[in-house]
């Protein structure tokens, strides 16, 4: 197949959905990791085509969901400035800090932009010299590689009115923390597809091995999202616990190595705060020494800082447990309303949430998984929020 309406073709999804019913013989919870799968899964109501055994659980898989709201303070902080040019995409602005987002700060004359990619921003730092360019760098590690050209350009190109202020995270550490919650309803993951095209899957196969728990890399279209549901039912019913591709038309086995050097090149392994989540050691990508001039939190301050307790020693990118930190109060200053914490560790969907599509809306969201165009909230708003709460099915 060589067309998106291929993997959209009813025809050709009826046989996924049969061959699921065929093979499943008792429940079976499998929770995706990416913002992406969960919309196509809630747009097209593949959920509702499975079997009543399967389950379908919606995990941390939005980086804009789970950036931490001192993180956010500093980003507002930071683009209050009368120096500086914040650049950021555009889901970052109705973002929730403690008490204002991006566009609070754009509304009050602060120079907030939209870009569509860091090299945007550098391109803008080029043609004003006068002015602190500052790129939001937010995502998983498909983003990455981008953020980090951008940096290594400024310093090779002496551009040095250019910063990132730097939230990114890691995915394998999150689904280790997800696997070894006392709790734990996840019996087999679908892994992000453009992660994987990016890292590869070797950082997959300890968490399966140790977890007792089937990986399968997974894509975005529905003819996807079933077959990787298929090939994870078929390892759970015959007892096996391996990494599977079913996106094997995008990742290779290794990855794309050129863009994991560029990684190693600019950034380090650092421990990162999970909105909804909390702190989770060897989680989050942070500025090398050598960048460091490029660092927005370094060069203005604010309470963003990336030095969260658990992890004192940064490591190199290929390495690190992925171990949660000491637990705290994951989103200290969010609405008592916002369940959004629950929702982004697969505990509850968006409809058992009180506050959904009431008191929280797109205009006006209490959690960040409402506003980010990956979030579970805002999917469940936009494709269902006319329908009676479900349940966390």
């Amino acid at each position: 197949m060589r067309f998106i309406d291929e993997y959209r073709d009813a025809q050709r999804v009826g046989p996924y959905v049969e061959a699921i019913r065929r093979v499943v013989s008792r429940p079976w919870s499998i929770m995706e990791v990416c913002g992406g799968q969960t919309h196509a899964i809630v747009r097209f109501g593949l959920d509702e085509l499975l079997p009543p055994e399967i389950s379908l659980l919606h995990g941390p898989g939005c980086p804009v969901c789970v950036t931490p709201v001192e993180l956010i303070d500093c980003a507002l902080e930071i683009a209050s400035r009368r120096e500086v040019t914040f650049c950021s995409f555009g889901d970052m602005l109705r973002v929730p800090g403690s008490s204002d987002d991006l566009f609070a700060v754009k509304s009050r004359g602060g120079d907030v932009r939209v870009v569509y990619s860091p090299l945007d921003a550098l391109a803008l730092a080029e043609r004003l010299p006068d002015r602190e360019v500052v790129f939001f760098a937010v995502g998983f590690e498909t983003t990455a590689p981008a953020n980090a050209m951008a940096v290594f350009q400024a310093r090779r190109r002496g551009i040095r009115n250019f910063s990132l202020l730097v939230s990114h995270v890691l995915v394998p550490p999150a689904m280790e923390v997800i696997l070894r919650a006392p709790d734990r309803r996840v019996d087999g993951f679908l892994a992000a597809g453009h992660v994987c095209t990016v890292m590869g899957v070797d950082a997959y196969r300890p968490l399966a091995a140790e977890h007792r728990v089937p990986i399968v890399v997974t894509g975005f279209e529905p003819m996807d999202i079933l077959q990787g549901i298929f090939m994870c039912v078929r390892q759970l019913e015959e007892g096996r616990f391996d990494v599977e591709n079913q996106y094997a038309r995008s990742v290779r086995e290794a990855g794309n190595e050129a863009a994991q050097r560029m990684i190693r090149e600019v950034f380090e392994i650092v421990p990162r705060t999970w909105r909804g989540i909390g702190p989770i050691a060897g989680s989050g990508l942070g500025l090398r020494a050598p960048y460091a001039d490029h660092d927005a939190q370094l060069r203005f301050g604010g309470s963003g800082r990336r030095a969260p307790a658990g992890d004192p020693e940064p490591r190199a990118l290929d390495r690190g447990s992925g171990r949660r930190a000491p637990a705290g109060d994951p989103e200290p200053r969010a609405s008592t309303d916002c369940k959004s914490g629950l929702v982004l560790q697969g505990v509850i969907k968006p409809p058992d949430c009180p506050a959904f599509g009431v008191r929280c809306t797109p205009e006006t969201p209490l959690g960040a998984t409402m506003v980010s165009s990956e979030g579970a909230c805002a999917a469940y708003y936009r494709y269902r929020r006319a329908d009676p709460p479900r349940g966390s099915r």
